[in-house]
């Protein structure tokens, strides 16, 4: 990704902690976890994008081929059954299948108004990563097979099944933004939505990524209308 950046002429600077570069004293564009992007990026007025936290718990059943809710966590600690759980937007709550609700963290370690998605326990046979520009699948690349790492080039069915998303959903998220598919039981379904700001290339190609993740975090001035809904406010 760096070389990428450097060979369109842009200069780039990596930090070890959430705290702002000594030296750097403007940037227009980031690539790294929710934490840093809440501490840096009001900082330098870069404005990331990112999918709505309900949208994945919106879809049709037929595009994720399980149950998918969201709910507070409040609500959560009542399941009585195994069910994977993760934050929407950010990892605050560790992204795993729980045995059930009396396992996820407590009233003590987070807020229990905090929302969380709930859904079925499912294994994937393989799964792909998406990086979506403008309405339609940018790059992307395997980066999964049985639930373990295994990375691979994107094949065109995968491709073309986000471009069904998109084409049924993407008026409901950024321009710019990461979607993960793949293999459920011989269907394709939709693993989930990631700030592509936030999400790693494993071996989509680097300078077609970019283009996205320039877009998804990038100057609040120039954030372009339709995705102004979608700029993450640092919790």
């Amino acid at each position: 990704m760096g070389q990428a950046a450097r060979q369109r002429g842009l200069r780039t600077v990596q930090s070890a902690s959430f705290a702002l570069p000594d030296g750097l004293r403007s940037a227009e564009h980031l690539h790294a976890g929710p934490d840093f992007a809440d501490a840096v990026a009001p900082a330098y007025g870069i404005a990331p994008l990112e999918a709505p936290c309900d949208w994945l718990a919106g879809l049709p059943q037929e595009l994720t081929r399980r149950d998918v809710r969201m709910m507070p966590i409040a609500e959560a600690y009542a399941l009585r059954r195994p069910a994977f759980v993760k934050s929407p937007n950010d990892k605050s709550i560790r992204a795993m299948v729980y045995a059930d609700g009396s396992r996820l963290p407590g009233p003590d370690a987070v807020e229990t108004a905090t929302p969380v998605l709930v859904s079925d326990t499912v294994t994937f046979t393989a799964e792909y990563r998406l990086h979506c520009l403008d309405g339609a699948v940018h790059t992307g690349s395997r980066y999964a097979e049985g639930g373990r790492l295994a990375l691979g080039p994107l094949p065109e069915s995968a491709r073309a099944f986000g471009a069904d998303v998109l084409a049924e959903t993407g008026a409901a998220l950024p321009s710019a933004i990461v979607i993960d598919v793949g293999l459920l039981d011989g269907h394709w379904a939709v693993v989930e939505a990631n700030a592509a700001w936030a999400s790693g290339l494993y071996t989509a190609c680097p300078d077609r990524a970019l283009d996205v993740i320039l877009r998804a975090a990038g100057p609040a001035d120039d954030v372009a209308l339709r995705d102004r809904p979608f700029i993450r406010t640092p919790s």
